[in-house]
């Protein structure tokens, strides 16, 4: 078998999965169709549809395009087994359904963001970063019933700089990503439908013995680590804290969606303040104590670098304090 016979169909959504999808296009495999979410809404009134760009990348480059709102809808399945597919490969996509990632000749295999079993669930980068995380990686595994639990086909690791951010990050596991789908893929290839695989249980540490069978995977804590969902009250930050956390904390969700805070002043007004970047000062410091030389903004064992207030831009902290008097008499949240 050769890489133009065998049939894939790509599954995914954000910018992530794209490089995945470009370097399998560009790389002459067989993609003969692409699943996305449905177009989204945007605008004043939610009368504009947005493709994801995923979706984009497919139509600019002729590849069918399903984007079904239900996984188990008949239409789709009907549509989806037509294609032929032997293989389904998925990136920053949904939980499917079994009769979904069992319909492939050879099952279907996601890219995860994290070193599994590290970090499983929707925000792998994130959390990776927020937890002061020194290396986090890419893993390709087999879909089952539950989610990112499947047998671990490739790891590959990736270091994190003390002073990166998500962005960084992101951009990085993106093009490793789709190194390691390809290298697995070709795998798949070399075994005519079968490559080597292992229960994630067997990457974890337990009793200061290692159970791990092949030097390509890496080993694990026994403590594991979990990746949920982000939403806006999981961005505030927690002043009540050594301040080495709280740079974490910020730079883990910088530039998007960005942490914050409640910035009140002495008369009591509330505003939103976004932060995006900090040096540490004192990193065992707890608590906000916000002060000000003039030219530098700091708050407890940080020093502010770029904030956003409510309404502004995103600014460096000298400039929000050449506009803004009196900010030692303000306090945060």
């Amino acid at each position: 078998m050769n890489k133009e016979d065998l049939r894939i169909v790509f599954m995914g959504t954000p910018e992530f999965a794209v490089g995945t999808l470009q370097r399998l296009v560009e790389g002459g495999y067989n993609v003969v169709g692409v699943v996305t979410q449905p177009d989204k809404p945007v605008g004043r009134h939610g009368s504009v549809l947005q493709p994801s760009e995923v979706k984009k990348y497919a139509l600019e480059h002729g590849l069918p395009v399903l984007q079904p709102e239900k996984m188990k809808d008949p239409e789709f399945l009907a549509q989806l087994r037509a294609m032929n597919a032997n293989l389904q490969v998925v990136v920053a996509f949904r939980m499917l359904p079994e009769m979904v990632w069992d319909m492939p000749q050879y099952g279907t295999f996601n890219v995860h963001a994290a070193l599994l079993p590290q970090y499983r669930g929707a925000a792998p980068i994130n959390w990776a970063v927020i937890n002061g995380e020194k290396q986090t990686g890419v893993t390709t595994f087999f879909l089952d019933h539950d989610i990112d639990t499947g047998r671990i086909i490739m790891q590959r690791t990736f270091d994190i700089p003390d002073d990166a951010d998500v962005e960084y990050v992101y951009d990085g596991l993106m093009h490793l990503g789709a190194d390691v789908a390809v290298e697995t893929i070709d795998r798949i290839i070399e075994g005519n439908g079968h490559v080597e695989s292992i229960p994630q249980e067997q990457l974890i540490v337990q009793s200061s013995k290692l159970k791990v069978q092949s030097s390509k995977f890496k080993a694990q804590s026994p403590e594991l680590h979990h990746a949920p969902k982000i939403f806006k009250e999981t961005c505030r930050i927690n002043w009540q804290q050594p301040a080495k956390c709280i740079y974490d904390f910020i730079r883990g969700l910088s530039p998007y969606p960005g942490a914050w805070t409640i910035l009140v002043t002495p008369d009591g007004k509330e505003s939103v303040l976004k932060i995006y970047k900090t040096r540490k000062t004192d990193e065992s410091q707890i608590g906000c104590n916000l002060s000000s030389d003039g030219k530098h903004l700091y708050a407890g064992g940080l020093e502010l670098l770029e904030i956003q207030l409510t309404g502004k831009k995103r600014m460096s902290a000298r400039d929000f304090l050449n506009g803004f008097r009196g900010i030692e008499e303000c306090k945060l949240l």
